[in-house]
């Protein structure tokens, strides 16, 4: 009976839509990541309640790290459902969508029906989609654009008829939207893969035959207007964030993240298990089948394509010493496909296999969201939601709300502040020392808007707080460096494992107990009185 549960054409088509769903139900389980969530929502956020579309904003302050597409969105998405972390993750959810169901369209034309349900089930059965799928940041945004371009211009130079011009113009438009999710590598990497491509299928014909003009004016359309526009109000914008962030990234040394070369084989087993033994299984035969000469059933050209497009992007990425899980994202469709090819080769035929697939299927969706929840409570450790909470009930919207030695990215989120958090640090040194942090991040931002560098507060700001009983101060108890007596002077209103709010002017000062017995019910009740 399993078995042919498992084996029901219904179930393996219909059963396909109930995994988008569990992606959304999986974005609404655990608090916003440190720091990349936390950053990347308040982003939003902020452009949000600012109403300024033009200039992504970290506590007020530029933030040019990357261009602003995944920002845009989140804000027409907060629009909708408000500033809570699911509607921050709802866009790259959909993104992700967007990546399975175009997927499997194409596999389809290319392969039929049965290969492309199957396809669909390897991916969307992976931690590429259950958990990367609604992580928050430009990951997925940018590989379901570069997958959108490659799967175009594939149909477009495949087509029977020869070249597909509106395929091709589809593909010019998802790329400039892969440079407005992440920068150069939106256009650069589905390039590089196609021309690769290309050349190893003796098509160069068909690329005279592409609609050049139309094609470009598209991109430039779409691409284009926001990178003049935030040139002309912030100059240095484009040295900064193609030169600095994307340029040097790749070239330098001295970034965050450096990995050893073969980092890149961990994070594909990791993003695609269990299925990614059937892509080992399949690149084995096909070496043993070169060195042998013996006659391969490759499938042809479209085949080719998806290999292409996995060493290609993998090799492009192991080259610098910064390396990124995230950044194996955009191999993940072409490896689904190359798992299921195998397995519908090799295993289909066999009367147990369905019943085998239907078990990875719940093992991958296991493993997935296992992952999802451990990610959350590990979360909890420096999550300020908590204090966040203490936050909205007892700082008003005027108040001065610091933070001393750390920036928590995701307080700003969770207590919807429409003012910037004053973070006091020994900024003198920190200019001379910074490495690539959340410090570096914050002074780089203040050299394209001198005035927003007032949230920049040098040490001696805390003196002047204590005496303030509108200020409030936030502090990491988590960091090795935390000393009580850096506060001296503050009471302690509000205490979690993670973080501490102090209050100034100790007359004015509530119990402690009391404060960390506070809830936003009990807040909002409060206010009614």
């Amino acid at each position: 009976m399993t078995s042919s549960f498992f084996a029901s054409l219904r179930w393996r088509t219909w059963g396909l839509w109930l995994l988008p769903v569990l992606l959304l139900v999986l974005a609404s389980e655990r608090p916003l990541s440190i720091p990349d969530e936390g950053r990347y929502a308040e982003v939003g956020r902020w452009m949000w309640m600012s109403g300024d579309w033009l200039t992504p904003r970290i506590d007020g302050i530029p933030f040019f790290h990357k261009p602003p597409l995944l920002y845009w969105f989140e804000a027409a998405s907060m629009a909708v459902f408000g500033a809570t972390p699911w509607a921050a993750r709802v866009v790259v959810a959909l993104h992700a969508c967007v990546m399975l169901g175009l997927m499997v369209a194409c596999v389809r034309h290319f392969a039929g029906a049965e290969v492309a349900r199957r396809a669909g089930w390897v991916l969307g059965t992976s931690m590429t989609f259950l958990v990367a799928g609604q992580y928050v940041n430009t990951d997925m945004m940018v590989a379901t654009w570069m997958g959108v371009a490659i799967w175009c211009f594939a149909r477009a130079f495949m087509h029977q008829g020869g070249l597909h011009v509106n395929w091709a113009r589809a593909g010019f438009v998802a790329c400039a939207l892969g440079v407005l999710s992440k920068g150069l590598i939106g256009l650069l990497l589905p390039g590089l893969v196609l021309f690769v491509w290309i050349a190893y299928t003796w098509q160069w014909r068909k690329i005279l035959a592409l609609p050049w003009v139309s094609g470009l004016l598209l991109f430039a359309a779409v691409a284009l207007p926001w990178f003049v526009l935030a040139a002309r109000e912030h100059p240095d914008m484009l040295a900064y964030m193609f030169g600095k962030h994307q340029f040097g990234r790749y070239t330098a040394t001295t970034f965050n993240n450096a990995r050893p070369w073969w980092f890149y084989g961990v994070a594909v087993t990791v993003l695609l298990f269990p299925w990614i033994f059937f892509v080992a299984a399949d690149g084995v035969q096909r070496v043993r089948q070169r060195v042998l000469q013996q006659p391969s059933n490759d499938n042809g050209a479209w085949v080719a394509l998806c290999w292409i497009w996995v060493l290609a992007i993998l090799g492009f990425f192991s080259i610098p010493n910064s390396k990124l899980i995230g950044y194996a994202l955009p191999v993940m469709p072409p490896l689904a496909v190359l798992a299921a090819l195998w397995w519908q080769r090799h295993l289909a035929p066999r009367a147990w296999s369905a019943w085998l697939f239907g078990a990875l299927s719940l093992v991958g969706i296991g493993v997935a969201s296992f992952a999802n929840h451990y990610a959350g409570v590990f979360t909890l450790e420096r999550s300020t939601r908590g204090v966040a909470q203490a936050v909205v009930c007892q700082v008003a919207p005027n108040d001065v709300l610091a933070v001393v030695d750390d920036y928590p990215y995701d307080v700003m989120f969770y207590a919807q502040r429409q003012r910037p958090i004053e973070v006091i640090q020994d900024w003198a040194r920190e200019e001379q020392e910074a490495g690539d942090d959340w410090r570096r991040e914050l002074m780089d931002g203040v050299d394209f808007d001198k005035p927003a560098g007032a949230a920049l507060q040098p040490m001696s700001r805390l003196a002047e707080l204590r005496t303030n009983e509108h200020a409030w101060v936030l502090a990491p108890r988590w960091r090795k460096a935390f000393r009580t007596e850096t506060y001296a002077g503050f009471t302690e209103v509000y205490k979690d494992d993670a973080w501490i709010l102090y209050r100034g002017s100790p007359s004015a000062a509530k119990s402690p107990e009391a404060a960390e017995q506070k809830s936003l019910r009990g807040c909002e009740d409060q206010r009614k009185k």
